[in-house]
């Protein structure tokens, strides 16, 4: 019990925690960077209560309503930390243009994932578990208060840290070709999607011909698997390679943001303590030392975060597939890996 109050006195305040304060941001980006090595268990556990791999439970929630309000928790919650005042930094009406251009670009992805697409393109969302719902909710969460921290300008000392080199013309090109990135990122994932969509409505439509049951929802866990063709020729989850090239795009935006030193004068306790790198995030920050460019981390962070998460799910839908379909149908397929069997 002393444990647990200990433990409970340690947290930091609401008021540090919207927005976060340096510190605090500090402490949530040095934690979630590690996210990788919780999702090793999803490589050996197939459970995903979510989508066609969905199952009968107490706990389901209707699919469209779930989905979301476990993507919406990223916008409104990098939204709110921005515009709120802070003595940390300047608000929202005073960050600079490229801060909020980058903040765009994440809100954009996510008013697409939370509104468009579960209510007006998908033809059904099957059940998700409220276990699912909470986890991606935590995720999000945890992603745009790294996010807006970094976006409101804080800068954190990192171990190791990495000498810049003098600055080339290829530096300054470098958050152009990230919106350019992203924005082919996000229409072949919008393509993809739409695409499995279209696939599953024309499926439905040819089996509700053959039966005689008007009050059921014809779309209802109605799934095929896409023909070897266009994006799906090599991979089966191109949806999923789209978004990861869309993230790289939104960090090499993300090389425009600037950080405090560059805005107007606030208050020293705007300085972080040093944040140990986690193995896999040196290299980035030994090429940014190399480009002589700040280190997007909280964008960085999120593109490893999300090909880890994603990753182990794409492997389980090609099994999936092959349960369902049939090798044959799979045609060779690799889930996000052109050519291969397991990845």
């Amino acid at each position: 019990m002393d444990a647990l109050v200990s433990i409970w006195e340690a947290l930091p305040s609401i008021s540090k925690l919207a927005p976060p304060a340096p510190g605090v941001y500090t402490t949530i980006l040095h934690y979630f960077q590690y996210f990788p090595l919780m999702t090793t268990i999803i490589w050996f556990l197939p459970w995903h209560p979510a989508g066609k791999t969905s199952a009968d439970s107490v706990l389901n929630l209707p699919g469209r309503i779930a989905w979301c309000a476990m993507e919406i928790v990223g916008p409104i919650n990098l939204i709110y930390n921005l515009m709120l005042p802070s003595i940390y930094s300047p608000s929202i009406a005073d960050l600079p243009a490229s801060n909020i251009m980058v903040a765009s670009l994440y809100c954009i992805h996510y008013f697409n994932r939370a509104i468009i697409s579960p209510f007006f393109s998908a033809p059904s969302m099957s059940p998700i578990h409220l276990f699912i719902m909470s986890s991606a909710m935590l995720f999000n969460w945890f992603n745009s208060s790294c996010l807006s921290g970094w976006l409101r300008g804080y800068t954190v000392p990192t171990i190791p840290y990495y000498e810049t080199t003098s600055r080339s013309a290829l530096v300054d090109a470098i958050p152009t070709i990230g919106i350019m990135t992203f924005i082919i990122g996000m229409a072949g994932n919008i393509y993809s999607e739409r695409t499995l969509f279209r696939l599953r409505r024309e499926e439905a439509e040819k089996r509700s011909k053959k039966t005689d049951n008007p009050g059921s929802n014809k779309f209802s866990k109605v799934y095929v698997i896409p023909p070897a063709q266009g994006v799906f020729r090599y991979i089966l989850y191109p949806h999923y390679v789209f978004e990861w090239l869309e993230w790289i795009g939104f960090a090499l935006a993300g090389t425009a943001v600037v950080p405090l030193s560059g805005l107007p004068p606030a208050p020293s306790a705007a300085t972080t303590p040093p944040l140990r790198l986690a193995p896999w995030l040196i290299p980035f920050g030994w090429v940014a030392g190399k480009l002589a460019v700040p280190l997007p981390l909280p964008a960085v962070v999120f593109v490893i975060n999300a090909v880890a998460n994603m990753l182990p799910h794409a492997r389980w839908g090609r099994v999936w597939y092959v349960e369902k379909f049939g090798e044959k149908a799979v045609a060779g397929r690799g889930a996000a890996v052109p050519g291969c069997a397991w990845m």
